[in-house]
């Protein structure tokens, strides 16, 4: 935890091609004024590739907090350019898993995430690495890379997170699993994959998946659902939903502060939602790197 207050300056910067973004936008610059904190810059940001400009931006220029607005990837995106400033990182969940936004307990509505803008506390976290990349929650292999190349975007921005799950139903029939490999040298363990997760943060998909991991734990998790059957993956997946015990015996689970992870064929890396790396890859802990608005009273 961080003793210093939050800061009531900032500088907004809204993904307006996230689920909610462009629709919200007016509504939150108004709202965080009202609740006491001073935008010094806003931006509607309709090319998301930009949004990263504009964060570089905020933090070269000094601003006491920027507030990204947007789904997973578009928070993801930003965080590396918080790393090695004393910029505080704030979001507004606007996407369609909202999965950081749940791992550091904000509200999913635009008021209660406002509120621990202006009300809550600062907060120093962990940051996930696959290479050299900085991430914010969670990096997959196996079906979730697959529905992040295929889901139609008018598919997410219609139905949200109902037609984003019946996407990824119909990506599972064509899915097929691999062999995996965690560590190297004497050490390595290959093993039948269906997913595997590469946790900073315990929630996936909208769903708290890794219950294990955590922002400010000091290790990344590395969670694999083990097997050849796709029907094994759709079990876990629903033991999980559900809290059943029966969902430990589905999967490994490998901790530390730098795991390497090789496949049997290069595989594509769905990083917060976006596809921005290839196995293998090396995946660190960046412990303690950026600050980050927090609820007062929650400590995930």
């Amino acid at each position: 935890m961080n003793d210093r207050p939050l800061p009531r300056q900032a500088v907004l910067i809204v993904n307006a091609r996230s689920r909610k973004g462009r629709k919200l936008f007016r509504r939150a610059a108004r709202s965080l004024k009202a609740a006491g904190v001073e935008i010094i810059r806003s931006h509607a940001v309709r090319d998301p590739a930009k949004l990263k400009v504009h964060v570089c931006e905020a933090v070269a220029d000094g601003a006491p907090m920027v507030i990204v607005g947007g789904g997973d990837g578009s928070l993801s995106s930003s965080v590396d350019h918080l790393v090695g400033h004393d910029t505080v990182f704030a979001l507004l969940p606007l996407g369609t898993a909202n999965s950081f936004a749940r791992t550091l307990g904000i509200p999913l509505d635009l008021d209660g995430a406002i509120d621990v803008i202006a009300n809550g506390q600062r907060r120093r976290i962990d940051l996930g690495m696959i290479d050299d990349d900085y991430y914010a929650n969670c990096a997959t292999l196996g079906i979730a890379p697959l529905i992040a190349e295929t889901v139609p975007h008018g598919l997410k921005k219609i139905l949200g997170r109902p037609g984003y799950l019946a996407w990824a139903a119909y990506q599972m029939l064509r899915f097929k699993p691999f062999r995996l490999t965690i560590g190297e040298g004497e050490n390595a363990e290959t093993l039948d994959a269906l997913e595997v997760r590469v946790a900073n943060g315990n929630y996936h998909g909208g769903t708290e998946i890794v219950d294990t991991a955590s922002v400010d734990s000091g290790q990344i998790v590395v969670q694999v659902v083990t097997g050849t059957m796709r029907g094994r993956l759709a079990w876990s997946w629903i033991a999980s939903v559900l809290k059943l015990e029966a969902r430990k015996g589905t999967m490994r689970e490998f901790h530390g502060r730098e795991i390497r992870i090789a496949t049997d064929r290069p595989m594509p890396v769905s990083i917060d939602g976006e596809l921005l790396a290839t196995t293998p890859f090396t995946a660190r802990i960046a412990r303690a790197v950026i600050d980050v608005a927090a609820p007062a009273s929650a400590t995930p």
